[in-house]
């Protein structure tokens, strides 16, 4: 069963982008070591765009960050240094705007305008039961 989502981004400024999702978007994170941070999300999810008309976006990725606060999260955000590249719009799904981060990588953020389906915190998945040797069912 697939119980999330694991996004990634690709930049020439790795470590400066790391810093940036850690100490300006105060992203919770993991250290696995050797400079490498995951960073843990409660929530996620996952969108199909047609590219009709737009054969150079086929095959492309893009992330973005949602939230239930927009503005509050824009403010947030410019108070600790980020830069915005336009107003928040209402695009129908939700209400919505752009930033960048080091090494050219733009994101949206976004307050989605559509329930999400799942708001609990997940729960752990079952350990899988240990499977009978052939001596323990001859016993």
């Amino acid at each position: 069963m697939i119980r999330g989502i694991h996004g990634m981004f690709y930049s020439s400024k790795a470590d400066e982008l790391r810093a940036f999702l850690r100490d300006k978007l105060k992203l919770p994170f993991t250290d696995t070591g050797g400079g490498w941070l995951i960073f843990d999300f409660e929530q996620g999810d996952l969108g199909v765009h047609p590219t009709e008309g737009e054969a150079a976006l086929s095959g492309k990725h893009d992330i973005s960050f949602f939230t239930d606060d927009v503005e509050g999260t824009v403010a947030e955000l410019q108070g600790r240094g980020v830069k915005f590249e336009d107003e928040i719009q209402d695009h129908g799904y939700g209400l919505v705007t752009h930033f960048a981060m080091p090494g050219g990588v733009r994101v949206q953020l976004y307050q989605p305008r559509y329930a999400k389906k799942f708001k609990a915190k997940a729960k752990a998945m079952p350990k899988p039961r240990a499977k009978k040797t052939a001596r323990a069912l001859r016993s």
